[in-house]
């Protein structure tokens, strides 16, 4: 007896010769020129026309965390791109490699430590901003007592504020996504000197994962939208260092600044 021919189905997109689908719609006619990218993105994730309002927040997330300077992600693009300038799918790579728990990675991980915060309360939700912050006192002191840290405090920079982190809100707030998620970490922001001893901001990245949840979107699919939104920034670092290369200059600065130490040592 035949085996019958495996089956991959799919909501996504498929083609034939003379057209192209792509969640339910033809491409060409229905997408190209009426559909923006930050929109599409959303539509391919949720399955869902999104809103104009989660648009708006959407893409305010993906220009906040687009670049951000010479961060390591950015000097790991240029010097692979110096290393083989003809590989810039391989200094893109290495750029979105570096999104970890550090840089990027934070939106994830905020959204993840505010999703978990939330469903380990359980229903009904804070009703006030002082329920949530004993439930943000509440999750702070448990991460302190395990010695974790607590994702989106802080930054390297931004040591009072972070100017993306109230834009952010301010968008949400005026388009109605500010939900739970953002409302605790705002919790977080006001409770955690009691736990801590010392005020931190509330970084941008966090911020992104925050909102990015009160969208609706699966925490452990989070960072994917900070890479998404890095690799453009990503590109433009690439482009600026084939206008005004910059990467040779790092390396060098790193060569003749080493020390060799004896084994040992």
């Amino acid at each position: 007896m035949t085996e019958p021919a495996p089956r991959f189905p799919t909501s996504l997109g498929t083609s034939d010769a003379d057209s192209i689908t792509l969640l339910g719609q033809d491409l060409a006619a229905d997408l190209m020129g009426k559909v923006g990218f930050g929109e599409l993105a959303l539509w391919l994730v949720t399955q869902r026309r999104p809103t104009r309002a989660h648009v708006r927040v959407f893409e305010a997330v993906l220009v906040a965390l687009a670049d951000h300077g010479f961060t390591p992600t950015a000097i790991a693009a240029r010097l692979t791109y110096l290393s083989a300038p003809d590989s810039v799918q391989g200094a893109l790579a290495a750029g979105l490699l570096g999104g970890g728990s550090r840089f990027l990675g934070v939106t994830e991980d905020a959204g993840r430590f505010l999703a978990s915060t939330l469903a380990m309360a359980g229903e009904p939700l804070p009703a006030d901003d002082a329920a949530y912050d004993v439930l943000a006192l509440a999750a702070v002191r448990a991460a302190r007592e395990q010695r974790r840290l607590i994702p989106g405090l802080g930054h390297p920079v931004h040591k009072v504020t972070d100017p993306r982190t109230p834009a952010l809100i301010k968008i949400a707030e005026e388009e109605g996504t500010h939900g739970p998620h953002l409302r605790l970490f705002e919790a977080v922001g006001r409770v955690h000197p009691q736990v801590l001893g010392r005020t931190l901001p509330l970084n941008g990245a966090g911020t992104c994962g925050a909102a990015l949840a009160d969208l609706g979107l699966p925490p452990d699919l989070l960072r994917g939208f900070a890479l998404l939104a890095r690799a453009a920034g990503l590109l433009g670092q690439l482009a600026e260092e084939r206008r005004r290369p910059l990467a040779m200059d790092i390396y060098q600065t790193v060569e003749h600044g080493a020390v060799y130490l004896p084994p040992g040592s």
